[in-house]
């Protein structure tokens, strides 16, 4: 889940030698691209918010009191483009690897997929009550390895052909009668189906494409931006102005469809949340372009090692709700002890002390070293 390429930042890093250096570089060398993982931290501490945070009114840019609001759905959403994105980045980024060596990426690639999935299934069986990302995540990583081939060119169009397309056949799918089975709901929780792969494929198209345009040029970032923030306009403008509803939404194939909800997979929400995704991750590559990058040293340390905060949030919400509540599953009992500042701010100092004094993130590197195991390169490369 590592970002590789040129940091935007490497041209302005402190030349040292010895400890200090190391250190440097592990979070600002060549292998990492500030920007990707300041908007990856973002997304995660989003998701840390949809949590643990109550959030009762809808987000509306004109109501400060709403802007919390702003993670729902939306956090998951940036976290599935930004898969997209560090897919294109470990193969190629711009430039699709060589087939030889595109088929060993492919092979780790689908390594680390199953271990997501398994990963993902464990913190399902915690008990903690939320909807686990990262069997969603392993599916989509898999759909995604045989278009890795393709350039930028023919991916952005064929996202913008299915966030047009997919929705229509994805309130077909929710409607199903199997979801209100006895097997419904393990099937549900074991394919993310909260976050569909039938459709959030096209977010990590997306993100796929952007990495085959380079994310490191400054063209492209103020194109997403400027694009993201359009898409990002008209799809909540739609919504707006058109009075999508909850009622609406239950009472009709068109108001299932006409939808800005979060978490609905409705049109509209995938127009706008995908531009807001783009537009996020534009700003963050604009803004570690400045002085800001320091600042926002220990966001970026947070998503350097996503699956590590991520999976340790849960781990310790089971832990804390085992202890201290009749059940792990009481998600009021467990937002009542207000965690989100404590389990943030721990996340925050602690990915930056490991980014600092030791490196990659543990359970990276534990499916990094997995993956090469699995399907070793080729020793003459």
């Amino acid at each position: 889940m590592s970002a590789r390429g040129t940091s935007e930042t490497e041209r302005s890093s402190p030349r040292a030698d010895g400890w200090l250096a190391t250190r440097w570089e592990r979070v600002n060398g060549p292998s990492r691209i500030g920007g990707v993982d300041l908007a990856r931290g973002l997304a995660v501490l989003g998701m840390f918010a949809a949590h643990l945070l109550w959030i009762t009114e809808p987000f509306d840019v004109l109501d400060p009191d709403t802007w919390v609001a702003v993670v729902s759905g939306r956090s998951s959403i940036l976290f599935a483009t930004l898969a997209g994105v560090s897919i294109g980045l470990v193969t190629g980024g711009r430039m699709p690897l060589p087939a030889a060596d595109m088929v060993t990426a492919r092979g780790r690639l689908a390594v680390r997929a199953a271990l997501l999935w398994v990963l993902g299934i464990l913190l399902i069986a915690t008990g903690v009550p939320v909807f686990v990302i990262l069997p969603a995540y392993a599916l989509m990583f898999l759909l995604a390895l045989p278009l890795t081939s393709l350039p930028a060119r023919v991916l952005l169009p064929l996202a913008g052909a299915l966030a047009l397309v997919l929705p229509f056949v994805q309130v077909f799918l929710d409607a199903l009668p199997f979801w209100r089975s006895p097997l419904g709901e393990p099937v549900s929780l074991a394919l993310g189906w909260h976050y569909p792969f039938t459709t959030w494929i096209v977010f990590v198209l997306a993100g796929l494409g952007v990495a085959r345009t380079g994310v490191t040029r400054l063209r492209v970032q103020v194109w997403l931006v400027v694009a993201g923030g359009l898409l990002a306009v008209l799809g909540y403008g739609l919504g707006a102005a058109t009075g999508s509803d909850p009622e609406a939404e239950a009472a009709s194939y068109l108001g299932a469809l006409w939808t800005v909800r979060p978490h609905s997979t409705g049109l509209l929400e995938v127009i706008g949340s995908g531009g807001f995704a783009l537009a996020v991750l534009g700003a963050c590559l604009l803004a570690c372009r400045t002085l800001l990058v320091w600042v926002v040293l220990p966001l970026r340390a947070v998503g350097a090692m996503p699956l590590t905060a991520y999976t340790l949030q849960l781990v310790i919400w089971a832990v804390v709700a085992g202890a201290l509540l009749a059940r792990v599953g009481d998600l009021t009992g467990f937002r009542a002890l207000e965690p989100f500042w404590p389990l943030t701010l721990g996340t925050i100092v602690l990915s930056t002390a490991w980014a600092l004094l030791v490196g990659r993130g543990p359970l990276e590197t534990l499916l990094d070293q997995a993956s090469r195991f699995a399907v070793p390169g080729d020793r003459s490369r």
